[in-house]
């Protein structure tokens, strides 16, 4: 006996005419193809009913919207019966679309690498493809929303998870979610007569984190996170960032020069608890402003101690805040493989213990944090990397990272009576700094 053309949930989710729907389906159950299909049957039933419909596939890269027409689109089609016109075309100065135009109407189905700024311009029913793997999600979520705003037009989002705390997530976790959901794991698809062995693929796959996340479709993310979503949860509290107490207060300060961000972390103790009472975020500022932003922080704040990334670029900042502040208050951290995981280690070990309160909401935040990724060095020694987006290159961990750490191990600070200036903070910056700091 043959295998059934669709299987009874991949019926179920075509019988959806939801305006907003999302997929959320394991591995090789056929979410593409099933999704795909309800693009080709609308356009066929657009045409025969003289109207026009359009369909726009947003893939996670070029080859994955070539394999959505091919193996999709075009497979369909062809199966149907109906004739089309396959071609590329140019959707902006270096991006193709592929295209497979249908009638004579102007009704099209077109798939392309998923980007903001492809996503801007188009006035198309939608198709999210693996949208949980899409490069900095919400940034194409708020170009493309405004694209489905007429209320004739369609948004199919679907996906594996990739973990917790991007968009996709929200879509398939949010109590008040507009999304009409169907969430189909491997033992629901081999229930309703997916032929495939759940024990041999299991043992096959061997890693019960990704077999749980590709598979059964759980929102993991333990496996290579820093920092997972659950850790960051516990640490937030609707006080912070609060009112400051006059106490004892740590700071990190991580340079940046050009494209990142730099970020001062200030983290008041009260009692054996670190409170985040301010992230500063500057960007594309000279050296000189961020010196002045530092020396404010040295000033509202009674600073036991400072630790300033002082790697690459650093150096000559870290010197300078040394002269102002005192070399007793301030330490330039170099950041050797070791020294980061050291670092990394200590603000983990402090969130474990809920001795570490940060603002609640703060999305921008979150992200940053969790994107901090273990991976295995040459040697097998973990190493922490992350992915630089629009929104900086985990600059908010290292800040909070570095002020932590100066809590870990302060030093005391050096008293002093002085008749001049207590730091050379009046040295005017048309001094030999000028040229660095400008």
């Amino acid at each position: 006996m043959s295998p059934p053309i669709l299987y009874p949930y991949q019926r179920r989710y075509l019988a959806d005419d939801a305006r907003f729907k999302a997929g959320m389906w394991s591995r090789q159950t056929g979410k593409t193809f099933t999704t795909t299909l309800e693009a080709v049957l609308d356009v066929l039933e657009a045409e025969t009913a003289g109207r026009v419909s359009r369909w726009t596939i947003l893939s996670v890269s070029r080859d994955r919207a070539l394999d959505a027409m091919d193996n999709g689109v075009k497979l369909h089609l062809r199966a149907i019966g109906q004739a089309f016109q396959a071609l590329d075309e140019p959707l902006d100065v270096d991006e193709l679309a592929h295209v497979v135009r249908i009638g004579q109407r102007g009704s099209y189905i077109r798939a392309v690498a998923a980007k903001p700024s492809t996503a801007r311009g188009m006035s198309d029913n939608l198709i999210l493809d693996e949208f949980a793997h899409h490069q900095d999600n919400r940034a194409i979520w708020t170009a493309l929303l405004p694209v489905v705003s007429r209320p004739d037009l369609k948004l199919r989002v679907i996906s594996t998870p990739n973990g917790r705390g991007d968009k996709f997530y929200e879509i398939m976790t949010a109590p008040d979610s507009l999304f009409s959901r169907h969430v189909v794991t491997i033992h629901d698809a081999v229930a309703d007569g997916l032929p495939r062995n759940v024990d041999e693929l299991k043992r096959a796959m061997a890693d019960p984190i990704a077999w749980a996340q590709e598979f059964e479709c759980q929102f993991v993310d333990e496996a290579t996170a820093w920092l997972p979503y659950d850790l960051i949860d516990g640490c937030e509290d609707a006080d912070a960032p609060g009112v400051y107490q006059g106490g004892p207060v740590y700071v990190g300060m991580d340079f940046a020069a050009r494209g990142d961000l730099t970020v001062i972390a200030v983290l008041e103790q009260v009692g054996d608890v670190l409170w985040l009472r301010e992230l500063i975020e500057l960007r594309a500022t000279s050296f000189a402003e961020q010196l002045a932003t530092l020396d404010r922080v040295m000033r509202d704040y009674r600073v036991t101690r400072a630790a300033l990334d002082q790697t690459g670029l650093g150096e000559m900042p870290v010197q300078e805040a040394q002269r102002r502040h005192g070399s007793y208050r301030v330490e330039g951290v170099l950041f050797s493989v070791a020294r980061k995981l050291d670092m990394a280690t200590a603000l983990k070990e402090r969130m474990e213990d809920k001795r570490l309160r940060l603002p609640v909401g703060n999305t921008t935040l979150r992200q940053d944090l969790h994107s901090v990724q273990r991976v295995a060095g040459p040697t097998g020694a973990p190493r922490l990397v992350a992915e630089r987006s629009e929104n900086g290159h985990a600059d908010r961990f290292w800040a909070i990272a570095l002020a932590t750490a100066a809590a870990h191990q302060p030093r005391v600070p050096i008293e002093f009576k002085s008749a001049g200036q207590r730091v050379a903070a009046g040295l005017p910056y048309n001094s030999n700094w000028e040229g660095f700091y400008g």
